[in-house]
């Protein structure tokens, strides 16, 4: 009978995500640049993660008894979107901020980085909507009946122009390759709920056709740079990643001999935003040996709840300010330059 329980109580599943310290682990594998141009990284930045599991009947207090491990409600952790989708968009994410990151370096160390807007994203469906059955994350859309949609809100503004129960045909390139293929689709006024809180009850709002597309833009190098991180998620080794590149394709050390850790989100520009799970990842930075810890302003108080002597934490809202940080203990950084990237039309 006790095993019986047992077994039932692992399959019940609760209404929470277990988010537990993960690892920290150097960017600088994942990295790979032109052998002509790249010079060796001996203390290479590291990127870190969370580790995120399904909290069960059986497993809740030994979750609950971890010092180091936070319970949120899957609603707060999935914002509302379906499970099939969780672990695309983390893929699609990845992509994007594997993008982002080398054309912030590149950019950084003064070569030529175009940015060619490419249509609209498909980030998300809403279920029980036209799109939900005919389009998947990391789709992009081209075109609305002909017209061209070459960023999120030009796609907006093309659907506007029609209602329920119009028939509109998209042009979509199928997982973001490939030339588009007409993909028909029969709008319909559906009320569905964006699951922003914490609850996941709403807010609500009424679609016809029922996305949340983002902007696609194809970036132009200089020379092929390859980024590959594998069986992580989201965006939030874009700091990270940028840092590596531009350590590769520079001499000297520029984290100075010391180990550092980052985490933030990163776009082309450089700019650097907000992430989760910032307490687990200092607690896994620490546990790594590491003595700087980058991460994005707003994480910076949750940092700092976890520090332990040894580490210092800065907040940095920009790639410079990083770099500048970077500097100031030790590291070789070059110069900044005056070129930057192409301007990117973006959504409104």
């Amino acid at each position: 009978m006790v095993v019986a329980a047992v077994a039932v109580a692992s399959r019940i599943n609760l209404d929470y995500y277990a988010l537990e310290p993960g690892s920290a682990q150097s960017v600088q594998q994942y990295i790979t640049v032109p052998p002509a141009k790249g010079h060796p990284v001996t203390h290479p930045v590291l990127l870190t993660d969370v580790q995120i599991g399904r909290v069960t009947a059986l497993t809740y207090l030994y979750y609950r008894l971890q010092k180091d491990t936070v319970l949120d409600k899957v609603a707060g952790v999935t914002g509302g979107t379906p499970p099939a989708q969780l672990d695309v968009q983390g893929t699609l994410e990845m992509t994007q901020a594997e993008e982002a990151a080398k054309a912030a370096a590149l950019t950084r160390l003064g070569y030529r980085v175009s940015a060619t807007p490419a249509g609209a994203v498909i980030f998300g469906t809403f279920p029980g909507t036209p799109a939900y059955s005919v389009l998947s994350v990391g789709d992009v859309v081209t075109a609305v009946n002909g017209k061209a949609t070459l960023t999120a809100l030009a796609l907006d503004h093309a659907l506007a122009g029609y209602h329920s129960g119009q028939t509109v045909t998209l042009a979509v390139r199928k997982g973001g390759t490939g030339a588009p293929s007409p993909v028909p689709v029969t709008l319909k006024s559906t009320v569905v709920n964006l699951g922003y809180n914490a609850n996941g009850k709403g807010p609500y709002t009424r679609v016809d056709l029922g996305i949340d597309p983002e902007n696609q833009v194809d970036f132009t190098y200089p020379f092929p740079v390859k980024i590959d991180v594998a069986d992580i998620g989201g965006p939030s080794a874009g700091l990270a990643m940028t840092l590596g590149v531009i350590d590769a394709l520079t001499s000297g050390s520029l984290t100075g001999g010391r180990t550092v850790a980052a985490t933030g989100t990163i776009d082309a520009q450089g700019d650097v935003g907000p992430v989760g799970g910032v307490p687990q990842k200092t607690v896994a930075v620490e546990n790594a040996g590491a003595s700087i810890f980058l991460v994005p302003p707003d994480e910076y108080k949750d940092a700092m709840s976890k520090v332990r002597p040894g580490l210092k934490v800065y907040a940095v809202s920009t790639l410079d300010q990083a770099l500048k940080i970077l500097a100031a203990h030790g590291g070789t950084v070059l110069p900044a330059t005056t070129t930057v990237a192409a301007p990117v039309a973006a959504a409104g």
